[in-house]
């Protein structure tokens, strides 16, 4: 553990003093390694945790956009402000703890590590233990493209090893990625050492479906938003609160999407769901809909766990009539699993909507703009997509409220949260 760590706290020094210029033309090289690779880096995460290679080319492509993004913009978003009397200057804090998932192997650490490295900080990466060749391909391409080994680098140590990594005083803050519960350990230990950190937690994004939607398009889009990644994504569409003159009739319209994806070998090209990262996984999803329908929850598509059963598959599945209280409503699930419930207006379908503990993304499909956004705004979330589906932009700031963590990644505010704003008085 100790050797990862004494290489980054003394490039800490080079780096912090390299020009914005030099940060910046490393992040480029990056950018072009990722496109020019590409396909090896999407059949990595093809083997290691299931994704569609289509997916993990596009996962890859867009790790490129966050590294040109902060290459051209990262200067001028940690430039002095002179204010009276004063200057706030935007400084690097020191070697980041990057603690992240596996169902977005590489995007999840770019789209930290681009702004972090522009910003003149150094990172421990401790990838999930089940994609270990992600996360020495990354700490490769950030060795490739700044000619030095030593500006990230990956550890593999078991989680009750993460306490120490935290506590080193080397470390002087953190970002994690992962479950509401597993953020709040990480959380706790941050503070017990007062180090700053960023959390990116669970969700269970809900989509309102109004009376006056375009169906079929709305259909299109929330089958797609829930079936991203196999439905393993904090940020998929995972409760649907449809106006209830026009619940059927989308019912129908969204499980005819969703019986488009059908189970598949990831490294196929035309691939477009594949499996679960684990069979544990897929059981416990599996659980919380067989409970569910229990309750009372109504089954139209899926459901059943496909032989062979030690591979870890699980169909499309769309679950209606669903209701607080049932498995599927109250808990994130983490797979290809829809829950519709029919609203009698607006009024409920924000009610139900902020009735959970998390607080992500939404998205709301209306004809007219202007009700869209008032029922935007009454969203508690970091995210609303209108008409669309709730996606990571570099460009935009990108983080969550209540149990789906705190701080924000990406955009100016992401570059921003790893950097000390000193005030010099003058």
């Amino acid at each position: 553990m100790s050797d990862p760590l004494a290489a980054v706290a003394a490039a800490f020094d080079d780096l912090r003093r390299m020009s914005f210029a030099s940060r910046a033309a490393g992040l480029e090289r990056a950018a072009r390694i990722l496109e020019e690779r590409q396909d090896e880096w999407a059949k990595l995460m093809a083997r290691e945790m299931g994704k569609p290679v289509a997916q993990g080319k596009a996962e890859v492509v867009k790790c490129a956009s966050a590294c040109r993004y902060y290459a051209d913009h990262g200067e001028a978003m940690l430039a002095p402000v002179v204010q009276e009397g004063a200057a706030l200057l935007h400084q690097p804090l020191g070697p980041v703890l990057a603690i992240m998932p596996w169902n977005f192997p590489f995007w999840q650490v770019f789209r930290f590590a681009a702004p972090a490295l522009m910003a003149g900080n150094t990172i421990v990466l401790k990838h999930a233990s089940n994609v270990p060749g992600c996360a020495v391909a990354i700490a490769r391409i950030v060795a490739e493209a700044f000619d030095r080994d030593d500006l990230l680098r990956a550890v593999f140590v078991p989680g009750k090893e993460v306490d120490a990594l935290i506590a080193d005083p080397r470390i002087r803050a953190l970002t994690f990625t992962g479950s509401t519960e597993a953020g709040r350990q990480v959380a706790a230990a941050a503070g017990r050492h007062l180090k700053k950190s960023v959390l990116e937690l669970g969700g269970s994004d809900p989509y309102l479906v109004l009376d006056d939607a375009d169906l079929p398009s709305a259909a299109k889009i929330c089958a797609a938003a829930r079936m991203v990644n196999a439905g393993q994504s904090c940020i998929a569409a995972k409760r649907f609160l449809v106006a209830e003159d026009v619940y059927e009739e989308f019912l129908g319209l969204l499980a005819k999407e969703l019986s488009d994806f059908v189970p598949g070998d990831p490294l196929d090209e035309a691939c477009t769901l594949g499996p679960m990262a684990r069979a544990d996984l897929r059981d416990e999803l599996h659980g919380q809909v067989i409970d569910s329908i229990a309750a009372g929850a109504r089954l139209l598509l899926g459901g059943e766990i496909p032989e062979p059963r030690d591979l870890p598959y699980y169909p499309a599945t769309l679950l209606a009539d669903v209701k607080p209280g049932m498995r599927v409503f109250d808990e994130e699930t983490f797979g290809p699993v829809a829950a519709a419930m029919s609203v009698s207006g607006d009024a409920e379908a924000i009610t139900l909507a902020n009735l959970t503990p998390f607080g992500l993304g939404a998205a709301v499909f209306s004809a007219d703009e202007d009700r869209a956004r008032r029922v935007a705004e009454q969203l508690d979330t970091g995210t609303v997509a209108i008409n669309f589906h709730v996606v990571s932009d570099p460009r935009l700031p990108f983080g969550g409220v209540k149990d789906s963590g705190w701080g924000r990644e990406l955009g100016a505010h992401g570059i921003r949260e790893f950097v000390n704003v000193k005030t010099l008085r003058m």
